[in-house]
């Protein structure tokens, strides 16, 4: 029995090595972390610039197609792409969602798109632009579809 008891003992990690494990997965999170926050944030920024470059991958464009216009910002704006319209002419032309939910009408950060047909950058089409990551419109962060004036 004495002898089962010596191999357990041996078989356990001592403090010392314990602690050195510890130290080591610390070292190591300290300099991966960091590393994962700066891919999110270029990540977000990527994915906001590719929605608001291609007109929500093309949903816009595939609207007007079948609508012979962009969604107005007068009426439902954004909105016309997950919500089909009240009038009955609308309605047959109507071949949506074009976009699955409202949710996916705000960028990576939580944020309303801004929506503005016809645009006043671009006045055949669209304006869509993101406030970016602080939220506010009219900063250096903003995110567009038309170059800056």
């Amino acid at each position: 029995m004495n002898q089962k008891r010596n191999r357990i003992v041996r078989r356990a990690f001592t403090l010392l090595e314990v602690l050195m494990v510890i130290v080591i997965i610390g070292i190591l999170a300290a300099i991966v972390v960091p590393q994962f926050f700066g891919a999110d944030k270029g990540a977000r920024q990527d994915l906001t610039k590719a929605a608001v470059k291609t007109g929500f991958n093309g949903a816009l464009d595939l609207y007007r197609m079948h609508m012979t216009h962009y969604p107005l910002s007068s009426e439902n704006g954004l909105m016309a792409l997950v919500e089909q319209p009240d009038d009955e002419e609308a309605q047959a032309k109507w071949r949506g969602p074009y976009i699955k939910n409202a949710a996916d009408l705000k960028d990576a950060w939580g944020h309303d798109y801004e929506y503005e047909c016809p645009g006043q950058y671009n006045e055949d089409s669209f304006d869509l632009s993101s406030p970016g990551p602080d939220g506010q419109a009219g900063t250096d962060d903003d995110i567009n579809n038309w170059k800056d004036a």
